[in-house]
């Protein structure tokens, strides 16, 4: 099994201060019953945003071996066991987060073990994350016609694509094909929606501005085991230090337990494609 970081909270020491809460980019973190509760570790990048910000060190990240994400699994060992406040929020950020599968098994599992929650009526709630645009969404697939006047809409199939921000077993990453873009690519390519985002979920990332770039190989990791990804599609630019968004794909392929295909499209400054392969 794979190693994965993830956010380990000592209830002992949380004062339930509430700190942590607005620097969790994925929202995986509340406040419940005056605690500070990880409500889905589904959704826990391991970024380790919060941890500058609890004042009696109660939180802290771990590395652990990683199954597959087990939705049944998690609400057994660390959902159920925190209590009905608990409860209903992991169902509130599964539906926020549009995990419809993992919901349907968390109330499945609910009915199974004959927990009556009153699920029906739990408020619609937004993120508790301190930052409505890293809230997940997906959108309806498009088609490119070629019949459009004045504006082409765009071809994007989901909310957030900054690869920090994205959860990798997110619904929109379940079996598609992904493309992992440098920053630069899409400013350079002028039909970069027509040609090479239509149909494609998306990640973005700097590989020479970006920090804590360890993750973004656990998070790729992550995409093609557990989200099983179909392929993924590497955009860079001609420059030299764009090639190392292909190391940190080829690193995250060798650590994955499946094998996916991997294409490489190399894009000139001028927004000609200068090579296209497999790799």
């Amino acid at each position: 099994m794979a190693k994965r970081k993830i956010v380990k909270i000592d209830e002992d020491k949380c004062t339930g201060c509430g700190l942590c809460v607005p620097n969790c980019h994925e929202g995986a973190l509340q406040i419940i019953d005056n605690k500070a509760r990880l409500i889905s570790d589904l959704f826990c990048d391991g970024l380790g945003n919060c941890l500058g910000h609890c004042p009696e060190g109660a939180i802290e990240i771990i590395e652990r071996e990683a199954e597959a994400y087990d939705e049944k699994k998690t609400m057994e060992e660390n959902i159920v066991p925190k209590g009905e406040n608990t409860i209903k929020a992991h169902i509130n950020h599964l539906k926020d987060h549009g995990a419809d599968e993992y919901l349907k098994e968390a109330l499945d599992y609910l009915k199974e073990k004959n927990i009556n929650i009153d699920i029906e009526h739990v408020e619609e709630k937004k993120m508790k994350c301190g930052c409505s645009g890293s809230k997940v969404m997906q959108f309806e697939d498009k088609e490119d016609t070629n019949e459009y006047e004045g504006t082409r809409p765009s071809m994007l199939r989901q909310w957030p694509v900054q690869l920090h921000l994205v959860p990798p077993t997110a619904p929109y990453f379940k079996g598609a094909d992904v493309l992992l873009a440098a920053d630069c690519v899409a400013y350079s390519l002028g039909d970069f929606h027509k040609e090479h985002l239509i149909g494609k979920s998306l990640a973005i990332a700097c590989p020479k501005l970006d920090s804590e770039q360890e993750i973004y190989i656990e998070k790729i990791t992550s995409m093609i085991d557990d989200a099983e990804i179909n392929t993924l599609t590497v955009m860079i630019m001609e420059v030299p230090c764009c090639g190392g968004l292909l190391h940190i794909a080829k690193e995250a392929s060798q650590n994955a337990k499946r094998k996916i295909p991997i294409k490489l499209i190399i894009v000139g400054v001028q927004g000609n494609i200068v090579k296209e392969e497999w790799v």
